[in-house]
């Protein structure tokens, strides 16, 4: 009997060094040749990177991101029949949650870790089916893709408005960290002497770390955590700051880690006081113009990463001669360099 017990706890130790085993192999990295790309615009139309459409969502009336687990896509966005929740590989996901007060259901951003769907549903942030509210929050403005998961501690990002006088205002960028279930405000710093500011974009790592960006007195600026950098400009003219930040010079759209290094993309002003697209790579800045024209407007998207490489989501507006218009077009980098582009607005990137 203790020989046939002992042979069971055998078994079953060795059952279990196989799960593990299993369980703790190394994510397989894709070859560039076989990744898949989606853009997707802010219909819910969604290309391959041969500009193919391969799915239409359902009841959707914009898209605000979409992201990736494995091989499985998540879409956040704007259901047309005022339902809350996401579509998972094009199918719609209702999430069954009772809301106390009467809002509109506008998802600005989604995010998951392990088996929890996370949605930013302004005022509050949704984890599946329990509602989670942001805390003093009448004046926040969240920011598009404003959330992010690691290791089950969640971070939103925006910025407050406060009135400074009868018809005045300033903005103050704003983290919410998740603290056992509830959500707190904190103002991010800003260097000394300046008091305006906006968080865009953020991402949240090894649990108790993040990376956010956005613009302090309109300058381009990120966060390690709680300290804060000012970027360095792409142009080289002389340009006055404005301590009040009413004056746009440069910002971040959207920001990322990804071995060790800082991805930073968003929009710096030119001599024409156009926005142009700009990547920063721990620090350094980079334009993104493609070869063939020089667009008249550019903006940055989104930004993702795949096996090392740093995808970036842009639209450029050239006028057209012939009608005088702008024409949107949408452009997908990789490690600065143009891969796909796209007839009109795309939304957002995914890459696996």
């Amino acid at each position: 009997m203790k020989h046939y017990i002992y042979q069971c706890l055998c078994a079953a130790v060795a059952l279990l060094l196989l799960w593990s085993c299993h369980t703790d192999e190394p994510e397989v990295i894709k070859s560039r040749s076989e990744r898949t790309i989606l853009a997707i615009d802010l219909h819910g139309n969604i290309y391959d990177i041969n500009g193919t459409l391969i799915k239409t969502l359902p009841d959707c009336r914009t898209v605000t991101q979409i992201i990736v687990e494995g091989e499985d896509y998540f879409v956040s966005g704007v259901n047309v029949k005022d339902k809350v929740g996401y579509w998972k590989n094009g199918k719609w996901n209702t999430l069954h949650v009772d809301f106390i007060d009467d809002v509109d259901h506008w998802t600005f951003g989604i995010a998951k870790w392990d088996y929890n769907i996370y949605l930013l549903d302004y005022p509050n942030v949704l984890r599946n089916s329990g509602i989670f509210r942001l805390k003093d929050s009448e004046n926040f403005t969240p920011s598009r893709h404003g959330i992010s998961v690691s290791e089950g501690k969640c971070y939103v990002v925006g910025q407050e408005d406060i009135r400074v006088g009868q018809f005045d205002y300033i903005n103050k960028p704003v983290i919410y960290t998740e603290r056992k279930g509830a959500y707190e405000k904190t103002y991010l710093p800003m260097p000394s002497g300046y008091e305006q500011g906006q968080c865009m974009a953020i991402y949240a790592y090894d649990r108790t770390h993040f990376v956010a960006g956005g613009n302090v007195a309109g300058v381009a600026t990120i966060w390690e955590d709680y300290d804060v950098y000012t970027l360095p400009r792409f142009f080289d003219f002389d340009v006055e700051v404005d301590v009040t930040g009413h004056r746009m010079i440069s910002t971040v759209l959207s920001v990322g880690k990804d071995n060790g290094h800082i991805y930073a993309a968003g929009t710096e002003y030119d001599q024409n006081h156009l926005p142009v697209c700009i990547l920063w790579v721990d620090g350094v800045p980079q334009r993104l113009i493609t070869e063939n024209e020089k667009p008249l407007i550019s903006s940055v998207n989104d930004l993702t990463f795949y096996g090392g490489d740093v995808y970036v989501l842009t639209q450029e507006s050239p006028r057209s001669v012939a009608t005088n218009e702008y024409e949107v077009t949408s452009v997908i980098w990789m490690n600065g360099e143009p891969i796909a582009r796209f007839q009109g607005e795309m939304a957002s990137i995914a890459v696996y």
